[in-house]
């Protein structure tokens, strides 16, 4: 192999290999500090590859390097060039300094924690390579800089480390432990109790209850009597956080702590309880996923100005020798890495500064509410006011819906729909809140004038294929040609058509079906104002009937069941009893309760006129399409409660499917406009007298036709009560998803964007309910009392 290369090329390659992975490690270093905080803004699989890619290239190209600059110091050696083997060896740190990694960001994921240890490892490897590339450059001119950067990259490549392994979820849960608890000394309070006994003294043993106002200093209120300022919400995060964030390691809480949050959660407006509770999942994230957690106490801010002043005097100290001596290109480099390094520091310090873990601990919550703002309350509270949230009119339908610049977001502050027949019929869900900014009108205006539209629907048609479609997209085209209506556009279209067998092909063999129906299918939905009140008022309210552990659990546990025994005792005019809609929701799965009203959602939406504006059954749709987007689009977080959802999920669409090609429903006969309601109308006009399952048995699991007869029995309500009732169930069903997903799947999601069951979850945890966690006794003290 090495006569391959001739040797001057090989000389090339030597020479420029080093030099251009350590610009890569640069670059990639540059790219991770900028784009890695965004992660938490956005679910976009693009751009979450980007940073998976920056991440893993990053550790290599730093491993590389070094390997490469060990390798070439020997061969310099040999040939006693000094000039470069001083260099070289001052390059080697930075690389080290790369390893540590910027402070956004530790761990791709909750996994990457449990591996702290073997990041561990290779610092101690990476630490002894770079020694010895050291030792190698001796005698060297520029000794004292490339030790004073050694410093500085051990330092960073410690914190890395540190933060890893405070993240992991042993160290984590043992850091959030109490000093062991013996409790009450039991023997020497039998001793007396047998002395008193034996002596014929009346005695006995009771247990005195703590004061639930002894913790709150001077009785003072919970909070304050107007609304919360924005530094105020940062403090009230912060202080919860610390107890909630034991959630995710399965800690118990005190009756105190549950009934302290409960208590303010309960004095909250709905807008004060979203923006608490997206920086407390904010916190959470920093603690797991970057170096927050270590950086913010004594320790971590020496590390901060120390490894930021091995920079600044190696820079110094290389400005002070002949630089005359190296190569230019090499000096240059030499500049950039220092430079750079310079400003990407500054720019984490200048982060670490304004971000909310430095506000909270800098700034106590206020013992007197009365008492006014000071000058620095004032002024974080104009630099927080940048990150509150923005509700924004919506273009559509007047809705106000959250609106954040993106670069000011605190998680992605949309909601994803997924819709089963709109999947079987190959419509994407149609967005109902979305908010166009310039660049997006723009475009829309732009494939007005172009009619990209009319393409766009051709080549559809081609993509359906990859989908099964490839029959009856051809059968449609020979029809047309048959017929003499074959336009150019037509024509054009037959491409795609020819070309979708080859796509279907490639996708099958790669095994990437599942993401292209997620990218293809999923839209993005801003969140509602009107949407969150809704959900926290339903919440709010179900609290009230939570007074103990075990009334809490069975409201959590409720999906459904809870609004339909609450209403079942109120007859409509119709005469329709509630009471016949729980065996959908109790005597069914989780995943198939969500499947069959999904799809009866759907199908009542449909059959409703257009015009017909009802914010329940807005409410309802939105919902519909969001919880079936978990179930099918996110495995991993509703793991837990999914059970069979993908085989019911695909039997129902093969059932769908076929009844829609024998009623020749489709988008070449009917129009795209219509074409949902057409389909719903046909579902529902199938006589379902005789139960489903009596005609099929039980070797199909789909569900659609037993959809049918649930929206049959909804459409007996009036149209006012039907919506009412369908919202609160979604509502049950999703704070039930909630409750009973694991709370780690729940953390490891705000790495991804975040998504609204996320808020749901820390939600109820803040008004008691859930089974996630469990409610120890009062701290009570046993006394003995002997009587006069």
């Amino acid at each position: 192999m090495t006569d391959f290369f001739s040797p001057r090329l090989k000389k090339f390659w030597d020479k420029w290999i080093i030099r251009g992975v350590i610009m890569l490690s640069l670059i990639l270093q540059t790219i991770l500090i900028f784009f890695a905080p965004s992660r938490r803004r956005t679910a976009k699989k693009l751009f979450l590859v980007l940073i998976w890619s920056a991440y893993l290239l990053a550790d290599w190209a730093a491993d590389y390097a070094v390997g490469q600059i060990s390798d070439s110091q020997e061969e310099e050696a040999d040939s006693n060039n000094s000039k470069t083997r001083e260099l070289l060896a001052f390059w080697s740190p930075f690389l080290l300094l790369h390893l540590g990694g910027p402070d956004t960001i530790t761990a791709l994921a909750l996994e990457d924690n449990q591996l702290w240890d073997r990041h561990l490892f290779s610092l101690v490897c990476q630490a002894i390579a770079t020694v010895y590339v050291l030792l190698l450059s001796i005698p060297n001119r520029l000794l004292i800089p490339t030790v004073i950067m050694l410093v500085g990259g051990v330092i960073k490549y410690v914190e890395r480390t540190a933060a890893l392994f405070s993240a992991s979820l042993d160290k984590f849960k043992d850091a959030m432990l109490q000093d062991p608890d013996p409790g009450a000394n039991y023997a020497k309070l039998m001793k007396e109790y047998t002395a008193k006994k034996e002596m014929n003294m009346p005695t006995n043993v009771i247990m005195m209850e703590e004061d639930p106002e002894k913790g709150r200093e001077g009785n003072l209120p919970i909070r304050p009597k107007d609304r919360l300022t924005h530094l105020q919400i940062v403090q009230y995060a912060y202080k919860y956080f610390n107890i909630f964030k034991g959630l995710i390691v399965d800690l118990i809480f005190t009756n105190k702590q549950r009934d302290e949050s409960r208590e303010f959660f309960d004095k909250l407006s709905p807008e004060e309880a979203l923006s608490i509770i997206e920086v407390e999942l904010g916190l959470i994230y920093d603690c797991l996923f970057t170096k927050a957690e270590i950086l913010h106490n004594w320790t971590g801010v020496v590390f901060r100005f120390t490894a930021l002043g091995c920079l600044v005097s190696s820079l110094c100290l290389f400005k002070m020798t002949k630089k005359d001596q190296y190569h230019g290109f090499d000096v240059a480099l030499t500049y950039a890495l220092l430079i750079c390094g310079i400003a990407l520091d500054s720019i984490a310090l200048l982060m670490f500064s304004v971000s909310d873990w430095t506000i909270a601990r800098l700034r106590d919550l206020k013992e007197d509410f009365e008492e006014p703002d000071s000058w620095p309350d004032r002024v974080l509270n104009w630099v927080l006011s940048f990150r509150a949230p923005r509700w924004t009119t919506s273009l559509e339908d007047g809705h106000e819906v959250l609106n954040r610049n993106f670069m000011l977001r605190r998680w992605s502050e949309y909601l994803h729909a997924y819709n089963l027949i709109g999947f079987c019929l190959g419509i994407r869900p149609k967005r109902i809140h979305h908010t166009k900014g310039k660049m997006h009108s723009f475009f829309d205006k732009m494939i007005h004038i172009l009619y990209i539209d009319i393409a766009i629907d051709y080549a559809t048609r081609g993509i359906t294929l990859c989908f099964g479609a490839t029959e009856q997209g051809t059968r449609v085209e020979k029809k047309k040609k048959e017929q003499g209506t074959h336009s150019f556009l037509s024509k054009l279209g037959l491409f795609p058509l020819l070309l979708g067998r080859l796509i279907n092909y490639v996708i099958d063999f790669f095994g990437v079906k599942d993401l292209l129906e997620d990218i293809r299918f999923t839209v993005s939905d801003r969140l509602t104002k009107q949407l969150w009140e809704f959900i926290f008022e339903e919440v709010k309210q179900k609290h009230r009937f939570a007074e103990d552990p075990e009334s809490a659990k069975g409201i959590s546990s409720a999906r459904g069941n809870w609004t339909l025994v609450e209403t079942s005792s109120k007859k409509t005019d119709e005469g329709s009893d509630h009471a016949e809609l729980l065996q959908y929701v109790t005597e069914k799965d989780y995943d198939q309760s969500i499947l069959l009203w999904h799809i009866a959602t759907e199908l009542v939406y449909q059959s409703q006129p257009e015009e017909e504006k009802d914010s329940n059954k807005e409410l309802s749709k939105i919902l519909s399409d969001y919880m079936m987007y978990l179930l099918m689009m996110q495995p991993t977080l509703m793991s837990a409660v999914s059970g069979i959802a993908k085989i019911r999920f695909r039997d129902t669409c093969a059932e769908a499917e076929e009844f829609f090609k024998r009623r020749s429903i489709n988008k070449s006969n009917c129009g795209k406009k219509n074409l949902m309601k057409e389909a719903s109308d046909a579902i529902l006009s199938v006589d379902t007298t005789i139960p489903p399952m009596n005609v099929k048995g039980d070797r199909s699991k789909s569900v659609l036709f037993d959809a049918s007869v649930l929206a049959k029995e909804l459409k007996k309500l009036n149209s006012n009560k039907m919506w009412q009732v369908m919202s609160k169930v979604w509502v049950e069903l999703l704070c039930y998803a909630a409750t009973h997903c694991d709370s780690q799947e729940h953390a490891s999601q705000l790495s991804k964007g975040g998504e609204l069951i996320n808020f749901v979850w820390l939600l109820m945890a803040h008004f008691g309910l859930g089974d996630q966690f469990q409610i120890n006794r009062d701290d009570g003290r046993a006394k003995l009392i002997v009587a006069k």
